[in-house]
């Protein structure tokens, strides 16, 4: 206990008289943040734990262990907040593929991890390069989302959302892969009988949901805009439901019964083969269960760690032995009850519940910490709601972190609240949100309510995309085409396979594919597609469209006015076609190595838009096939926002004379490409019903030598 005391645990807060102090303060958070979460990392007996995938569904540790370094790079990178890279080849690997979504490369066999000793010195050159910069950037107070502090607590915050899920991964490893550790083996040592649970009213009332955009702490996109909400009357239990609550429901062979679960439940129990929560064993007609470095026999006043889908079951089941309506607390409701709260991180003297690495490296007894009869508001566990996680109104992203929250706003990505014993920074706050999918596992448990309706109210979230940005790139490669200007990505496919009649269709990667449909288009006549950008926000729709066959969006009409308009693979000739289609998120700059083998390459529209251009084509070679051809086609837009005027291909003079850039073309490809032809094709994009954009691309056709 006194080693977690002297751990800081607390986010600074943006404001404050004094730059000066602020900045050592920000150096000291992520000092205290970078060594807390190696410490956490010292827990692994020996370097092979590293490389064990004790999840199937995410990377083994070696990757969370360089990943919040590497994330620090990356974004000072896109910010240019700093110039150069520390490693590229790590900077890749360690980049992206975090989260649970069918898009990750989770194959252990495209990764040639390097060694837990590279990546320890990696994290030491990452920690003195931050270093640096904390004590140089320029600093004034508020600290606003376009200031470098704000990417460096962003990268903090980071940091400290992943000590928790990599001590979940870490609590499904073998015991023998891990040892004491002076903060970690900090226990909480009590255990009892689980208390008897009732159910206390809560009256109604109407509330506003969303994190002021003048509060004084950092926060992620998600928690930003306002929503306004009607919350009913209910009535909430008193605690969270214990480990011997839970075990009714598993000795009433909840598990077997298929009637409590949900569709989406019955398939995961079908797949998991699950008899019990994830964390319990039994032997001998005995429970146990694993916390992070031990197992212990099942404390049955400690709350039960599920995930949304068994939660969901064990109110189903309850609803059948009361003859009442019995579900998980939406978004809005928990907010209601956390509201009786008042103090917040990081201004409590105390952590007012098992939170914060304030009271144990572990969960406790669920009637410990009570407010108005009712336990566990915050801490000991994250608690599931019903509610789907979607943007407030108002929601905008960082453009330095833009698939933070976006790629989870799908329906499929349920909040969890209230933080766990383990969560701190961010996390500990009133206003955090994080989402999972149902089926994953966190420190994560549950309370129920009973209604008075049957009817959930929760808004499903609007999987239209409505996006400015995104949604005109929909209709760009999706929707009407505009004063008989054929669709773009569709013109661009045909034109180039005309061109090049004998060439080999094996694989061909869509390099910059935006929404996807150059992409679908190849497919009609690869073996193999990969569709690769850099944004989650457009490769998300690419990805929903392989997924489900159909994608919504609405675009402007005037102002406010929108037309909604949805588009399918089968209505665009495409079915059949999707196991084709691979898309993946990557820097075109910095792609991995498995990237390679390809016929044709086609970047469209991208090389105008990359920090790097000349880097990226003195490589591309490398990825394609002997006799492979790339194809490029731009309007030549060159801009500082994106590429430094000293990168620019073209569009400049050299030696007082104009340089084109196709000559910065034939300059950069011209030793092992050839030029194999070049052709103008126009494109329109509509921004809203009366306002286009009309546009004239050249194509330039590159054949390897």
């Amino acid at each position: 206990m006194e080693q977690l005391a002297q751990i800081v645990t607390k986010t600074p807060l943006l404001t404050g008289a004094s730059a000066e102090q602020k900045r050592e303060e920000i150096r000291a958070y992520f000092h205290q943040t970078f060594s807390l979460y190696e410490t956490l990392f010292d827990c692994l007996a020996r370097d092979q734990a590293y490389y064990l995938r004790a999840e199937p569904l995410r990377h083994p540790l070696i990757f969370y262990f360089g990943h919040t370094a590497v994330f620090f790079i990356n974004k000072l990178v896109l910010g240019k907040y700093i110039q150069r890279r520390l490693d590229e080849r790590l900077e890749s690997m360690f980049a992206i593929g975090v989260d649970e979504m069918s898009w990750d490369d989770l194959d252990s066999t495209h990764y040639d991890w390097p060694t837990v000793a590279q990546t320890r010195a990696y994290r030491d050159r990452v920690r003195t390069q931050v270093d640096e910069l904390i004590g140089s950037m320029p600093l004034s107070l508020p600290i606003t989302p376009d200031s470098p502090a704000w990417v460096v607590l962003m990268g903090i915050e980071h940091e400290r959302i992943h000590l928790e899920t990599s001590s979940v991964i870490m609590r499904m490893l073998p015991l023998d892969c891990l040892r004491s550790h002076p903060i970690w083996s900090a226990t909480c040592t009590e255990s009892g009988p689980a208390p008897e649970n009732g159910l206390l009213p809560v009256a109604g009332e109407t509330i506003t949901l969303g994190k002021p955009d003048t509060a004084a702490s950092y926060g992620w996109d998600n928690e930003y805009g306002r929503k306004t909400v009607a919350v009913q009357p209910f009535r909430v239990s008193r605690f969270l439901v214990s480990n011997g609550e839970y075990l009714q429901f598993v000795q009433a062979g909840g598990y077997r019964n298929p009637e409590y679960w949900t569709e989406e439940g019955r398939r995961w129990l079908a797949f998991s083969r699950a008899a019990m929560p994830r964390f319990w064993s039994r032997r001998h007609d005995e429970y146990y269960q694993r916390n992070l470095l031990q197992e212990v026999p099942l404390p049955l006043d400690w709350p039960a760690e599920v995930n949304y889908l068994e939660a969901k079951a064990f109110c189903n089941w309850k609803a059948g032995q009361t003859g009442t309506h019995v579900r998980l607390p939406t978004e809005a409701e928990w907010t209601l009850l956390r509201n009786r709260l008042d103090a917040d991180q990081p201004d409590w003297e105390r952590a007012p519940g098992n939170l914060n690495l304030e009271h144990h490296a572990s969960s406790c007894p669920v009637d410990r910490f009570a407010v108005d009869g009712i336990h566990d508001l915050v801490g000991n566990v994250w608690q599931w709601t019903e509610t789907p996680v979607d943007g407030f109104p108002g929601f905008e992203v960082h453009p330095l972190y833009d698939d933070f929250s976006t790629p989870t706003f799908d329906n499929r990505h349920n909040l969890i609240k209230g933080g766990s014993w383990i969560s701190t920074g961010n996390e500990a706050t009133r206003y955090s949100r994080y989402a999972f999918r149902r089926h994953f596992f966190q420190h994560a448990g549950f309370r129920y309510i009973e209604s008075d309706h049957a009817e959930v109210p929760v808004e499903p979230v609007n999987t239209y995309e409505t996006d400015d940005l995104v949604a005109q790139y929909l209709e760009f490669h999706y929707g009407s085409e505009y004063f008989g200007v054929a669709n773009y990505p569709v013109a661009c496919v045909q034109t180039l396979l005309a061109r090049i009649p004998g060439l080999n269709r094996g694989k061909a990667l869509d390099l910059g594919c935006s929404v996807g449909r150059a992409s679908f288009e190849l497919a009609r006549h690869f073996e193999r597609v990969d569709g690769i950008d850099f944004s989650a926000r457009f490769i998300q729709h690419g990805f929903q469209l392989k997924e489900s066959g159909q994608t919504r969006f609405a675009i402007p009409v005037e102002g406010e006015l929108v037309e909604f308009k949805e588009t399918g693979l089968a209505e665009l000739g495409y079915a059949g076609l999707a196991h084709k289609v691979d898309f993946v998120q990557g820097d075109a700059c910095n792609l991995k190595p498995r990237f390679s083998g390809y016929d044709l390459i086609f970047c469209g529209n991208l090389i105008d838009r990359l920090y790097n251009p000349a880097l990226f084509l003195g490589q591309v070679h490398e990825r394609l096939n002997p006799g492979g051809y790339l194809v490029l086609t731009s309007p030549y837009t060159w801009l500082e926002e994106h590429t430094p005027r000293a990168k620019w291909l073209g569009g400049v003079k050299v030696n007082g004379e104009n340089f084109t850039t196709l000559d910065g073309l034939r300059a950069v490809l011209g030793e092992r490409f050839e030029l194999a032809g070049q052709e103008d094709i126009p494109f329109v994009i509509r921004e809203t019903r009366r306002k286009f954009q009309h546009t004239l691309a050249e194509m330039t056709l590159w054949r390897l030598k």
